[in-house]
């Protein structure tokens, strides 16, 4: 039986235990916090693993197994454990579960003495190992994958002549056997490779699963900003209303006072200074929003991780609307821009509306590109287009064609408001065509110069 298949015969039986050791060492952590639990785990683990063997040589007194594999791997991913202690507590463990199988096995002709001598020098390998592997101990996150595996197999090598060594003592067996360096040496280099072909795939695991963690946790701030982004739009149109309605009531208030209605004009200006306690307050909550949207610490995307991201969100969308949605794009310029936060806002809700406008089935389109010193981007849909008698009123505030089961108005941002957003950025938004149930198509045009880093 060769090694390979020796390694994949024990995954197969012990399937569920394996799968707490290829957790990058954190499955084992979360298993026991105890330190010593942590080193009689890995001691099991390493006798268990080791009944499953090949023996290169005559006799059963030196075999090579799966135990040693275990125990250098779970070394490298609990690099806090003493190494020394462990070598030590899994010797001994080895011993006595070595010896107790040969009890079983052997029952009326079984010698305790007999058994531990058998057994002694392979507790001595892990004790040995354990100390080779201290020397290391600090550098493990820092060498190079290939010249670990060549550290690992001069340890492994060096212990298993030690290990072969007392054996031939206890037996007064010769030391050298024809092809032992070689094979042992080979052996070395393959076992060491795999456990280090294991451990970096279960480090790559890791960084794969902290990076879509990453984006996901990204991709719901990115949702959350520009989401929040078209509320502060919201709060600054109320702004300049209550600036507005202020100045209206205060000029009323002097109205009043010079007509000598001293009631009325006190109450009046008891309004003026209650609305004036309102535009304060909505200052202060604009302001702390307004923190959130810093250019000087924000990061920038490029146009093409813009579109994506909206498509991927309205991917979500669609799927909630039980709509089957094709998304196409198509990218003739990409740069990098810090106004990726009314960009996102703007191209979120046109194609969250056009996934709306859509009836079971249809096509969203995204493209940008270049034209003279603008930067043009398009979305269009194959939904149910817009009525002529609507399209010259699409762009009003307050307009929208979409109700629910009781009748009420949608809540969303609607078209005015996205057009705003554009102008606020120097750009313009317009209708270029649709009709009914055909191709809908909304132009935004932005100096690229406005959008480009540092111009």
């Amino acid at each position: 039986m060769t090694i390979v298949a020796i390694f994949k015969k024990v995954y197969e039986n012990n399937g569920p235990l394996f799968t707490i050791i290829l957790n990058g060492g954190n499955g084992l952590r979360k298993y026991t916090n105890n330190i010593g639990m942590q080193m009689i785990l890995i001691a099991v683990v390493t006798a268990v693993a080791g009944e499953f063997k090949i023996t290169p040589f005559s006799g059963d007194l030196f075999r090579i197994g799966l135990g040693s594999s275990a125990f250098l791997l779970l070394l490298v991913l609990l690099r806090h454990l003493p190494y020394v202690y462990t070598g030590i507590v899994t010797g001994v463990t080895v011993l006595a579960f070595r010896s107790v199988i040969d009890g079983f096995v052997s029952f009326e002709t079984f010698s305790l003495i007999a058994s531990m001598k058998t057994h002694l020098s392979a507790s001595l390998y892990y004790i040995i190992f354990a100390v080779g592997m201290k020397q290391i101990q600090p550098y493990l996150p820092k060498l190079h994958p290939l010249l670990l595996a060549g550290v690992f197999s001069g340890i492994d090598f060096i212990s298993n002549e030690l290990e072969l060594l007392t054996r031939s003592l206890i037996f007064d067996l010769p030391s050298f056997y024809s092809g032992q360096w070689l094979l042992l040496g080979a052996t070395s280099v393959v076992r060491s490779l795999f456990v280090v072909g294991i451990f970096s795939s279960m480090m790559i695991n890791q960084m794969r699963v902290v990076h879509n963690e990453q984006k996901k946790r990204m991709d719901q701030m990115l949702n959350f900003g520009s989401g929040l982004y078209g509320e502060v739009f919201y709060l600054k149109k109320s702004m300049d209303a209550i600036e507005r309605i202020t100045s209206q009531s205060y000029d009323l208030y002097g109205k009043l006072s010079d007509a000598g209605d001293k009631n009325i004009s006190r109450s009046m200006l008891d309004i003026t200074q209650q609305i004036h306690e309102v535009k304060k307050d909505s200052q202060r909550i604009l302001s702390g929003l307004l923190k959130l949207f810093d250019r000087e610490s924000a990061s920038d995307m490029t146009l093409s991780e813009i579109i994506i991201f909206v498509i991927e969100s309205n991917e979500h969308y669609s799927r909630m609307l039980k709509k089957e949605v094709h998304y196409e794009k198509r990218i003739g310029t990409d740069y990098a821009t810090a106004h990726y936060i009314p960009l996102l806002t703007m191209l979120n809700n046109l194609v969250s509306n056009a996934v709306e406008a859509i009836d079971t089935s249809g096509t969203v389109r995204i493209s940008v590109y270049e034209q003279a010193n603008e930067t043009v981007l398009v979305v269009s849909d194959t939904g149910e287009g817009i009525a002529e008698q609507n399209k010259d009123i699409i762009f009003e505030p307050g307009f929208t064609t979409k109700f629910n089961m009781e009748g009420c108005a949608a809540t969303g941002i609607g078209l005015s408001h996205v057009r705003d957003i554009v102008r606020s950025t120097g750009g313009r938004l317009r209708l270029q065509a649709s009709s009914p149930y055909k191709e809908t198509t909304f132009v935004v045009a932005f100096s690229t110069d406005t959008l480009k880093i540092g111009v």
